[in-house]
Parts: structure tokens; sequence; C-alpha cells
């Protein structure tokens, strides 16, 4: 709780104090396990009625008919909303106006594009009467056959993947850096669709009155989504307010406008009344999102001394018939590994199935699961122990580029965790190890990376004359603890100790606080935070220092140190006055500060990124060819570190995703009809606690004096980048087999490709 000021001009310069760094437990946690907290769902404002879509059960074609005299003739439904009679929008949700809005499916007419896209949604005084009036809709089709693989389609080169990088990159002469080599690998890998599965489904409570719309629902950026749907409605923003304080999970999923959210609040304005519309889990599978399949070509080469001539990556994946949401999965390829000659492409099929979107490390994750694999391949080429390997090629600058590292403490990453889970120990050729029952045991690693990106935003920081503090910004919190972690940084920005200050966030009215994404929040949030409550204090400062009856007049050429609810001047700290004393004779109740943050310019100059290394051990039996991970160890290194609690707690979700990604997560398509047939957490299948018996993750100290004010780096979706690829590479040292597609599976164990089952 304690910041230095030093003036030049009017810009302070700060160094944190105390309330960082420090392992807080989550302000909303016990709302959370007592179950007082509200999410989106759980408002119920007077009147409301309730909305259920009805969704197609095909992938192509047209509704021809829905049996409209049935629903509206079941007890308790009050109207069926469909194309004939949805209430107009300002705008064409055929039209994408920029990269952060998707084309929707909002019942603008009866084509089909992809399984269950909403065809109408009824509108019910229960839910259970508007369920069953949807299920006597019973629509017909004039269906085709869907487009759902990526063999036999013609791909095509997308214009940008990630927003705005192109979808081709490299360096060097690949061609000739492949032949210079004297030990090539040339593999492919496949990975799977994969769903969003928060713990709280897509949901909204729209109310209108009149022109003004009041919104409760689960969005990673309130204000960029009042933007959004001012323009789809035509209204003016400030007529628009979105309540959003907790989310129960997002993973990317919740960062977009989606065609539902639309339909709930145009549902609220066909009736006039209320409604409250809430995606079942099934419904999750079509129209917000998921993370597209993926096919990658990776051929790599290295010379006699083990070191990269070339690195190829090459990747192909699905997007929509109708918009276009690319997996950068090459992008993994950027900035690991040092190689002089770096291809990096991307290729696409239009498929008939909703349009994919972020999804926890979108690109980093598949394509980190393809290259940490084939990169023990090669090193097992040339028998060089995969540690080792890696470090032969440790990229000391950006390969892609040339740029140095904002920072990097891989190196200490490798020797941390590699100490931690005793890879000195392991034998370098596979089926080595057995434990006591006479299972198999494999040991293998991957490299973990995830860029360390700041968006814009705006907070605000007030300090009160009773000596509180009040911190507010436009941003909610997902689950990963960011109303804690900012509240911290709230605290030392303006001098207090976390409990002295009021926290306000997660609705639309406040300064936005940027998208809470990207693992990027913190960063970008806790900036904006930061530079509020700088500028609060030194308007507070001004107050004193020009003040003839202050101890601390005069003080501005000196500086001043705000500790503890008081101003000290830093040459002279027996001189100081309380924040309540200076605004009491100053006549003032409040000063306010307001704070920024924008993209960081340094980024031209620095390659920005998180880094990691992740340690797995993994057990097989032989005659089953279950697989068990047994054990998983992750050294991360992420810039200053606001809440080391929170850190390791988004960096086990990550590893956890990353067993997921590995060894269950899989979205299974009848290809008739294009429908995700395991659309449940049933047979959805997701880790559970029984999946991880042993997991550790090690903090790595790291300082960074570019990369934000701040010094953090994300932490949210770096651990899934370096847990698959080492999953895979223990499987293979267990037995002998290299898979490579995921989810990896009994049956990839005990007859892998050229056996006969």
């Amino acid at each position: 709780m304690t910041h230095e000021y030093g003036f030049v001009g009017s810009t302070p310069h700060i160094r944190h104090g105390s309330n960082s760094g420090q392992p807080l437990t989550r302000r909303e946690g016990v709302l959370k396990v007592t179950g007082a907290a509200r999410y989106a769902a759980d408002c119920y404002p007077e009147g409301m009625l309730y909305a259920v879509i009805a969704e197609s059960t095909i992938a192509r074609g047209l509704v021809t008919s829905l049996s409209l005299g049935a629903a509206k003739a079941h007890a308790g439904v009050v109207e069926v909303m469909t194309p004939e009679n949805r209430p107009p929008l300002a705008a064409d949700p055929n039209v994408r106006p920029n990269p952060f809005m998707m084309r929707l499916d909002v019942l603008q007419n009866n084509v089909v594009r992809f399984a269950r896209q909403p065809v109408a949604v009824v509108i019910g005084e229960t839910f259970e009467a508007a369920t069953e009036g949807a299920m006597l809709l019973a629509p017909r089709y004039q269906a085709e056959l869907p487009r759902i693989d990526l063999d036999n389609a013609e791909s095509f080169v997308p214009k940008v993947i990630r927003v705005a990088s192109p979808p081709e990159q490299g360096t060097g002469d690949i061609e000739a850096g492949l032949a210079a080599g004297a030990t090539h690998v040339d593999v492919r890998y496949e990975t799977p669709d994969q769903y969003h599965n928060p713990m709280e489904p897509h949901a909204v409570v729209a109310v209108w009155e009149g022109d003004r719309l009041s919104i409760d629902m689960p969005t990673q950026n309130p204000a960029f989504t009042r933007s959004q749907l001012a323009y789809m409605f035509g209204l003016p923003a400030e007529n628009i307010s979105i309540r959003s304080p907790l989310v129960g999970g997002g993973f990317g999923g919740k960062g977009m406008l989606t065609g539902p959210t639309v339909l709930g609040i145009l549902a609220a304005r066909l009736v006039n009344r209320p409604v409250k519309l809430v995606l079942r889990r099934d419904q999750m599978y079509g129209p917000v999102g998921h993370r597209a399949a993926t096919r990658q070509r990776l051929r790599l080469s290295m010379d006699g001394d083990g070191r990269l001539t070339a690195l190829s990556h090459d990747t192909l994946t699905a997007t929509s018939s109708f918009d276009e949401f690319i997996e950068p999965a090459g992008d993994a390829s950027h900035v690991l590994y040092a190689s002089p000659a770096v291809s990096v492409t991307h290729r696409a099929v239009r498929q008939d199935q909703g349009t994919p979107i972020f999804m926890r490390a979108p690109g980093e994750a598949p394509g980190s699961a393809a290259l940490e694999s084939a990169i023990d391949e090669l090193a097992w080429s040339r028998r060089i122990d995969p540690l080792d390997f890696r470090l032969r090629n440790y990229s000391e600058v950006e390969p892609l580029h040339h740029m140095p590292f904002s920072s990097k403490e891989l190196r200490e990453c490798y020797a941390q965790g590699a100490e931690r889970f005793g890879w000195s120990k392991r034998p370098l050729e596979p089926r080595q190890m057995r434990d006591d029952r006479g299972f198999l045991v494999g040991w293998g690693m991957g490299t973990a990376t995830f860029p360390a990106i700041t968006f814009q935003a705006a907070a605000r920081a007030v300090l009160q004359s009773d000596g509180t503090g009040i911190i507010e910004i436009g941003s909610a919190d997902m689950g990963q603890g960011s109303l804690t972690a900012l509240a911290q940084i709230g605290a030392d920005s303006l001098g207090l100790d976390v409990e002295q200050i009021e926290f306000r966030a997660g609705t639309s009215d406040l300064p936005d606080g940027g998208i809470e994404g990207a693992s990027a929040h913190t960063a970008t949030a806790g900036s904006a935070i930061s530079s509020a409550g700088a500028d609060a204090i030194a308007k507070l400062a001004a107050l004193a220092t020009v003040d003839q009856n202050s101890p601390l007049f005069g003080a501005g050429n000196t500086g001043l140190i705000a500790r503890g609810g008081r101003l000290f001047r830093r040459d002279d700290e027996s001189r100081s006055e309380s924040y309540a004393e200076i605004l009491a004779r100053a006549g003032t109740s409040a000063v306010e500060g307001n704070g920024k943050c924008g993209p960081n310019p340094a980024a031209q100059s620095y390659s920005m990124h998180s880094h990691g290394a992740v340690f797995a051990e993994v057990k097989v039996d032989p005659d089953l060819g279950q697989i068990r991970v047994t054990r998983l160890v992750g050294a991360f290194a992420a810039g200053r570190v606001i809440n080391p609690r929170m850190v390791r707690s988004q960096y086990y979700g990550g590893m956890i995703w990353g067993l997921s990604f590995a060894l269950q997560e899989e979205a299974v398509i009848d290809r008739r009809t294009g429908l995700v047939v395991n659309a449940d957490l049933a047979e959805y299948r997701i880790p559970v606690n029984a999946d991880v018996p042993s997991l550790e993750a090690i903090i790595v100290e790291e300082h960074d004096p570019h990369v934000n004010a701040l010094g953090t780096k994300g932490v949210g979706e770096i651990g899934i980048t370096g847990t698959v690829g080492a999953i895979a590479n223990a499987i293979w040292h267990a037995t002998g087999v290299r898979v490579r597609r995921f989810p990896i599976r009994i049956e990839d164990i005990m007859f892998p490709p050229g056996t006969e089952a």
C-alpha cells in the first residue's frame, strides 16, 4: 500500500506497493460458495416471460414449415417469434462491420446454415410451457447433405487470421533449409472440433422501457457489447444498460455478440415484457462458437549438431459457410525455436457449421500440440534428450521478425521444472520404466508460450474525505479472480490497504475496462486502474503542496510517498498528512482520477510473450491401453505477479485443459445431419478430480520493463500450450507409439497405424 511519486511536470513515477504480490483469497469467494452470487439467469424482473429457442436438426437447407397453430395453442405459450414477425433490426446481421463482430443468425430468413441454428423462438409464461411449445413446432425442412469434413473440400487462403495477422508468414528460404538438414521429419497432426463448456451457459434477461434497454447477461466486455447492441438496434449507446458483474466462465465464447443474445432482446421487444432466454447445454453446440478442427503438417530439419535448419508449419482448418474465423495454429511456430528458415501458412475450408470463435489459447493450443510433438520426434531421430534439444534451439530473439524479447526466463522455467520433476532420471529410450503394477511409465515435456497483449481500457479512481477509495471499471470477473487482483492494483495505486477501497465493476455505464480475453485483462485493466489511481494521488498532492498550511507545502519538486492513507515528503517522512486532512482543508469531499491504457508502442520493438515448460508423467496399462496422467509439473514466467494464489489457479486451469485436450475433449459430429451427437457433459468428456491426481505450478520470477506499466503478462492460457505436447510425448515414451491425432484414444495405443485390430 505504498506508492512513491517523483513529479516530473504532472506525471508521477510509481513504485508499486504491498497489496500486490499477496496471495489474497477471492473477494467474491464467500458469495460463490454460499450460493449468494448472482448471475444473469438469477434475475427475475416483474412480469418476466421465458423464451426458448427452437433449433434446426439439419445443417444445410431450408425451413419449409412450422406448426405454429399447435405451438400457440399450448397452455402458457404467449407468442412464437419467426422470420415473419421478428421485430426489425437497424443493422443487417449478415454484414460484419468489424473484426470483433460476427455474422449472426437471428431469424432473418428461412435458410439453415448449420445444425442447431435458431429457427424460431417460443415465449411462454413458464420455462416448461415455452419448452413444450418449441417441441410442438415440429419444423419441416428441405435438406441438403451438409459439408462437414476437411477432406474433399476446396480450400482457400483467408484474408487474415487472429483478427489482423497475415495468413502466411516466413523468413529465410524454407526449401533450401529443409534440403540442408541432415535429419528430417515430415508429419501430420490432427485436432478435433472442440466446444466451450463454461459452467454458466449463454443467457440474457432483457427489459425494454420505450427506447431504453436494460440487460443482464454474461459478457467478457460490457462496454463493447453495449456498442455492438447499439449498432444492431440503432440506439444511442447510453440508452442501453448491461449488468454483468460475475460470469460463470467465458474462455473466449462470451467475448463477442451472439445470435441467441439478440434473439432474447428481440423477443422482449415483440411481447413488450421482460424476457429471459437461457441456452440449454446442447444448444451451446452450434450458434455460440467453437474451436475448429485442424490438420497440421510439420516439416522440420536439423544439422549434424542437432540445430534446426528449417521449420515449416502448414495448417488446414475450417470456418463456416457464411463467415470467416480462422484458428491460427501456426502462430505457435513464430517464436519458440531458433531456425534460419521459418514458414507458417494457413488455409481453410467452408463447412456447414456455426462460425468458430476464440477459445482458450486460440491458435497456440492446437498449434503447440502439433509443434511440441514434432519437436520430440525430430529429437528422437538423433537420440537427443528432448530438453537438451530444446535448449540447443533456444531462440534468443524472436525468429520470425528477429526482434528481441521484452523479457524471457524460459531457460529458468526449463531448469526449475526439470529439477522439480526429476527429469535427469529419464531414460532416453521408450518403454524402459514400469511401476509396481506393471504399468508402462513415460515422461514427456512441452514448451509453453502465449503472447503478452495489452488492449485499450479506461478506469476511474476516487479518494474520499473519510480516507477510503473507490475504483470503477466496466469489466467483469469470469472466474479467474480479476475482481481480487484488480482491487489489489487499485489499492496500491491509491496508497491504501485493499480493505479500504470499494471496487465497482461489471456494468456498462462504468469506464470501458477492455476485453477480458487473450490473457490480457490484468495487464489492460490493471494498467488503466494504476493510471487512474496515480492521477487521483497527483491531484491530491497538488492540493497539499500549494497549501501553505500543509506540512507538504512546496514539496512538488521533492516528491511524495503515498502510504497508509497519508502523503509523506520523500526527503523528510516526519512531515506528512492524511488524505482526509488534505481534502478537509481544501473544502472538497473527494478527488477523482482518470486513467487509460492502450496497446503498448513498445510492441513494435519487442516480442512480448509469457513462457513456460510443462513436464508430464503418464502410466499406461499395457494390456488395456488405458492412459492415466499421474503427474504434471509446470514452471511459468509471466512478468510481475499480482496475486500468486490466483496465478497458480490459472496455471492449474490451463494445465487441466491441456490434459482434456490431449486425452478427452472432442466433438463427435454426425456426418449426415451435422449435429454434434455428444452435446452434453456426460459424453463430451472433460476432466474431473480423479483425472488429475498430482498438479504443481511453479512461478518463475521475471522482470519485464517493456511489456506494460505494471510489468505483468497473461497467465490464463499459457498452461494449455505446453501440457498437450508434454502428455503426448510422455505417452510415446511409455509405449513407443507415436499418436498424431487428438484426443489420444485407447485404440491408438493398442492398434497403432500399420497394425491390424
